[in-house]
């Protein structure tokens, strides 16, 4: 039996590990399919090595869909849609794992593809999608990417590896690309929250992208504070930052969600960098790219509205970190689904042959 992940993008693989370790633990074949990406491919292959995977790389979807129809795979794992798909469901299955969970409206639109299956975050969500998509397949597993950190299985962060210091609280601050927090906050950031080590974990758009280049500008400027910590490109896996931070702060991230299903208290930013054609008139479609769930982001995390609540929220978070503790527990089955790692395991039982998914 053999299983394929679809890495389309480099950050897509920490969700897949989980499963890939639960797979081969069980003798099952799995080969990690990489999408050329310029100058990310020494690192995507560098990561991928570090972790031990067997690999093939294409140069594009069309390629990559020549690969699946010629060597047809029992699954095919994809973190994303895939388009003209209908030709390798002939001879494959096919799953998909969403490589975030958070409250953009892409979460539920990517299931327009005809992927057959979709492994899914509990079950809110699971009737979000059974209801608007009634003809698909979709089966409540948990959100894998977690499991190492509930298992123990995570290797710890050393701080002062990191040039932190091991005795100050640290803040985690991870930013989405679109719409983000970045550019509200002052450049010199750092020397007003000194007590504190932060590190910062920008999506991977924010660091490669050309269009997001102030935002760059403001990570460069950043990092230089001896209590900042800039996690780069190199740093494909948000999980270890997870495990190590004591308090979160982001804006509309996924990384929010999967923070407070760890039951630590987080702090949404509720202010943005919205470009002009998202404004005035245009501002729908600031609101059709995120989706209702965002709503959720307010019961989980103390909202702010501008950095000035955010300094002042954040020794109130950590002094205080039951504040939200009873919503966090409650909103984790309904956002992230169960947590306790055993997700990878259900969705392997769920690949290998059993009657239900024939």
């Amino acid at each position: 039996m053999k299983v394929y992940f679809d890495i389309q993008h480099l950050y897509y693989v920490p969700q897949y590990l989980p499963v890939k370790d639960e797979l081969t633990a069980r003798g099952i074949e799995c080969l990690f399919i990489l999408y050329k990406q310029d100058l990310l491919d020494d690192v995507l292959i560098n990561y991928i090595n570090a972790n031990k995977l067997a690999y093939q790389c294409v140069e594009s979807c069309e390629q990559a869909r020549e690969l699946y129809i010629e060597q047809r795979p029992d699954w095919i794992i994809f973190g994303n849609a895939f388009k003209e798909i209908e030709a390798i469901n002939k001879h494959s299955k096919t799953a998909l794992m969403e490589h975030g969970i958070g409250p953009k409206a892409c979460y539920y639109d990517v299931s327009k593809c005809d992927i057959t299956f979709r492994f899914v975050e509990g079950q809110h969500r699971l009737k979000r999608l059974q209801q608007r998509f009634p003809e698909k397949v979709f089966i409540d597993t948990g959100y894998a990417k977690l499991d190492p950190i509930i298992n123990g299985t995570l290797k710890r962060l050393d701080l002062t590896e990191l040039g932190l210091k091991a005795d100050k609280p640290t803040i985690l601050y991870a930013p989405t690309f679109y719409p983000s927090s970045i550019e509200c906050f002052p450049k010199n950031f750092p020397s007003l929250l000194s007590q504190y080590n932060i590190i910062i974990k920008p999506h991977f758009f924010s660091l490669v992208k050309q269009k997001y280049r102030k935002q760059q500008t403001l990570f460069n400027a950043w990092k230089k504070y001896d209590n900042v910590f800039l996690a780069d490109i190199n740093h494909v896996s948000i999980l270890p930052f997870l495990e190590s931070a004591s308090l979160i702060i982001s804006d509309t991230s996924s990384t929010l969600f999967e923070f407070t299903a760890l039951n630590k208290p987080a702090i949404w930013c509720d202010f943005y960098k919205v470009r002009w054609s998202y404004r005035g008139i245009f501002k729908r479609r600031l609101k059709n790219r995120l989706d209702d769930d965002l709503k959720y982001f307010a019961q989980v995390a103390q909202q702010v509205k501008n950095f000035k609540e955010l300094k002042e929220q954040i020794n109130v978070q950590l002094n205080n970190p039951e504040l939200k503790e009873k919503a966090r527990l409650n909103m984790t089955e309904i956002l992230t689904g169960k947590v306790d790692g055993q997700c990878s395991r259900r969705i392997v039982d769920f690949i290998i042959p059993n009657p239900l998914n024939k």
